[in-house]
């Protein structure tokens, strides 16, 4: 428990069958880890002896790797390297980068990234598996294989997210030297509006489906891929009145934002799209915090092994 409240380690958890499976193994030696093939590798797991894994990338000296199994049923090696910061142009050119549910994330330079997430066959094969799963009994045999069919539905989405989130994060680490994002708690923004039995909350059903579409959008995962990848070169700046505010003469209005997509600007007459204008307010505060700085923050140490809390972000 002091590791939790420390902030190092997750709440621990009774251990469950089948949900977060997995160890970890250190004081690896170099001989622990074999390639045998183009495409497939060897790692000597004790008590267990020599394991298959597909060979995706070169692996570097790690000092430990974790073996885990996804909800999927799927098994993964992660060797705990701490990979070395990517260069950005040197140019000093800024970014802002606000991010969304419609839109996951828009670039003060005009661009708009969307996660690719499932398709309309696959959503509605999700549809009908949930449905089916509500109607099965508990403990059966179909009950469990319909369980087993939504978590491969559910990891495909999850692992299209994790590549559109390295593509985007390892773009915007090597084509902007600042890259400028806002500092949500998104923790607190997911928080459940269900209450409690005596006080119970308001709008739940449109709240529960604004968090799914936050947490679908890889607000977090994106910020922290950028802190891994540009570290000192990520700023966040307060989200307050970012998409109120005009970005060509700095006029706050709530009511500009005529609907999701489009910003209109009564004073000075400027148009364009909300999101794009809540980046270019984004990207104009991080170069007024760098610029009262003197520079950008100090980026620490890069060559400690990643902590435990962190290992899934190398998988």
């Amino acid at each position: 428990m002091a590791n939790f409240f420390a902030g190092t380690h997750r709440r621990p958890t009774w251990r469950r069958a089948g949900k977060d499976e997995g160890f970890r193994i250190v004081a690896m030696k170099p001989g622990n880890v074999r390639r045998i093939s183009r495409n497939v590798g060897q790692v000597r797991i004790p008590k267990v002896g020599w394991v298959r894994f597909r060979w995706s990338r070169a692996v570097p000296r790690a000092k430990s790797y974790r073996v885990t199994r996804d909800r999927a049923g799927r098994r993964h090696v992660a060797f705990a390297v701490a990979p070395p910061p990517l260069a950005g142009p040197g140019t000093g050119s800024v970014v802002g980068v606000d991010r969304g549910v419609v839109v996951s994330a828009a670039l003060s330079t005009g661009e708009l990234l969307r996660v690719p997430g499932l398709r309309e066959t696959e959503a509605r094969r999700l549809r009908l598996l949930r449905r089916r799963l509500a109607r099965a009994r508990p403990g059966s045999r179909r009950r469990a294989g319909t369980k087993a069919a939504l978590a491969r539905l559910h990891a495909r989405a999850a692992d299209r997210r994790k590549d559109w989130v390295e593509k985007t994060s390892t773009a915007l680490a090597t084509r902007f030297d600042v890259i400028a994002v806002e500092d949500l708690k998104i923790a607190n923004m997911t928080r459940s509006a269900r209450g409690t039995r005596s006080a119970p909350g308001r709008g739940v059903t449109a709240k529960a489906a604004l968090n799914r579409g936050i947490l679908a959008s890889g607000w977090g995962q994106l910020v922290r891929r950028l802190d891994q990848k540009a570290p000192g070169r990520v700023v966040k700046v307060k989200a307050a009145y970012t998409s109120q505010r005009c970005s060509a003469c700095g006029n706050l209005d709530r009511k500009a934002r005529e609907s999701q997509a489009v910003f209109r600007c009564g004073p000075c007459g400027f148009v364009g799209n909300a999101d794009v204008n809540a980046a270019l307010n984004v990207g104009n505060a991080a170069r007024h915090a760098v610029a009262a700085r003197e520079g950008l923050w100090d980026a620490g140490p890069t060559h400690r092994e990643p902590h435990l809390a962190h290992l899934r972000s190398f998988a």
